[in-house]
């Protein structure tokens, strides 16, 4: 009779069924793609504060009356010092006569990221959302009337829907983090929704734009972020950002601060908490649409038992 060999079996490595199997990687191409999701509800956000806002008697007259709130004007916010209406003073960026400036400097540094990191689709879809962003803007306020349904004053009849220097520091936040280094990301981000916090929050107090101008003009480029990081590659697009978990505690807690103290004004506590509220959910969305929810660590297996 013919002797069959037994099949070899594989050798038993002491300890191997206690090893947990390894977690996936977040930054797999298979991870880093982004749904159409966010950019549509961007987008339909966008659209809703603009019809609710403007398009709607009641909308208009809860408002309008923003501008009546204490003392006409903007001396009497805390942070009108910094706002470079005071003659000879530095505007803080990107109010004032510094917003051109601003943007120059943001798509200069977003070319030089690009350059030194030759992430290049991620470099053009920065300078996409940046000039796409703040485009829309312009043509948005230049096309789309804004309708008079209450009789308003005529001074309160000019279209600033959306906010130019809310939407400066909002893009170039978004912009910036398409093209830094994954592991300073949520720190870029941290910086960007501080600034964000503080311009959004200041441009309301003052009485340069309504509410609504300031968060559509965050929706705005976040819809221009969204689309953005659906169109490229899963390769190139950003994925899952790991951060600790205290900084996204830490980051949100230093915008509702910044908020607070850039609308704060001694004559009206309504327009100060409301402006303080606006500019701390657009900086909220700013960071929810860069850095996400905190990452879930991987569960830990039992041992196997033998």
């Amino acid at each position: 009779m013919a002797q069959h060999d037994s099949p070899s079996l594989p050798a038993h490595r002491p300890g191997a069924s206690r090893q947990a199997p390894e977690a996936p990687d977040d930054t797999s191409p298979s991870c880093t793609t982004r749904p159409w999701m966010p950019a549509l509800l961007y987008t339909l956000g966008f659209l809703t504060v603009y019809l609710l806002a403007i398009c709607t008697p009641w909308g208009q007259r809860a408002e309008n009356p923003w501008f009546y709130l204490g003392i006409q004007g903007g001396e009497a916010a805390w942070i009108y010092p910094l706002s470079g209406s005071v003659y000879g003073s530095t505007p803080l960026p990107p109010l004032e006569l510094s917003a051109e400036p601003t943007v120059m400097a943001g798509l200069a540094v977003i070319v030089l990221l690009t350059l030194v990191r030759r992430c290049w689709r991620q470099g053009f879809a920065a300078l996409g959302v940046a000039i796409l962003a703040i485009g829309a803007k312009e043509v948005f306020k230049s096309t789309v009337p804004r309708p008079d349904l209450v009789g308003a004053p005529e001074n309160l009849l000019d279209q600033g829907f959306p906010s130019g220097h809310t939407v400066i520091p909002a893009a170039l936040t978004l912009a910036a983090v398409l093209v830094v280094s994954p592991r300073i990301r949520p720190y870029v981000a941290t910086a960007g929704v501080l600034w964000l916090a503080c311009i959004a929050a200041a441009t309301a107090t003052m009485g340069g734009h309504r509410p609504s101008e300031v968060l559509g003009a965050t929706l705005l480029a976040c819809a221009c972020y969204g689309l953005a990081t659906w169109l490229l590659p899963p390769a190139a697009a950003p994925g899952a950002t790991r951060s600790p978990r205290a900084l996204h505690v830490i980051a949100l807690v230093l915008a509702l601060i910044v908020a607070l103290v850039s609308g704060a004004r001694p004559d009206t506590l309504t327009r100060s908490l409301v402006s303080a509220a606006t500019a701390f959910i657009c900086a909220a969305l700013v960071w929810y649409a860069t850095v996400g929810r905190p990452a879930r660590t991987a569960r830990r297996t039992r041992p196997a038992l033998d």
